[in-house]
């Protein structure tokens, strides 16, 4: 009798898995993770759900394709990410990445919050 016998009562039984709501990282909204792409991750061998939703996801992948494009091309490429003050939600652009988890603040609340960036600027600069 083989383990794919239907009398087999130790036969390992197939795992379900229900579909589960998560949060994506990059913008915020609900996703779906299905039961179909749990499985896949399992089957995989994969242990972390995923942080993205599709459409980050893509983004993601495309800024990094294009980010390799240019490195193998040796094209300097200069960088302008749009997010949104985590001061004073007011929409901004910085010349990089931001890391998971960590807050971006827009020019005027950075400054704001390290006033010695302003006062030792203003005295080391050379006049003109």
């Amino acid at each position: 009798m083989s383990q794919f016998d239907s009398n087999n009562s130790t036969a390992p039984k197939p795992i379900e898995f229900d579909d589960v709501s998560l949060k994506c990282i990059d913008c915020g909204n609900d996703f779906i993770w299905t039961g179909g792409e749990q499985h896949f991750f399992y089957d995989k061998g994969l242990k972390n759900p995923p942080k993205r939703c599709k459409p980050c996801k893509k983004a993601k992948n495309e800024r990094l394709a294009a980010i390799a494009v240019a490195q193998a091309s040796g094209i300097k490429q200069r960088i302008e990410v749009i997010v949104n003050c985590a001061r004073c939600s007011n929409q901004t652009t910085v010349p990089f990445y931001p890391s998971q988890g960590r807050p971006v603040y827009c020019r005027s609340c950075f400054l704001a919050m390290n006033p010695h960036l302003t006062a030792e600027n203003t005295e080391n600069q050379p006049p003109t």
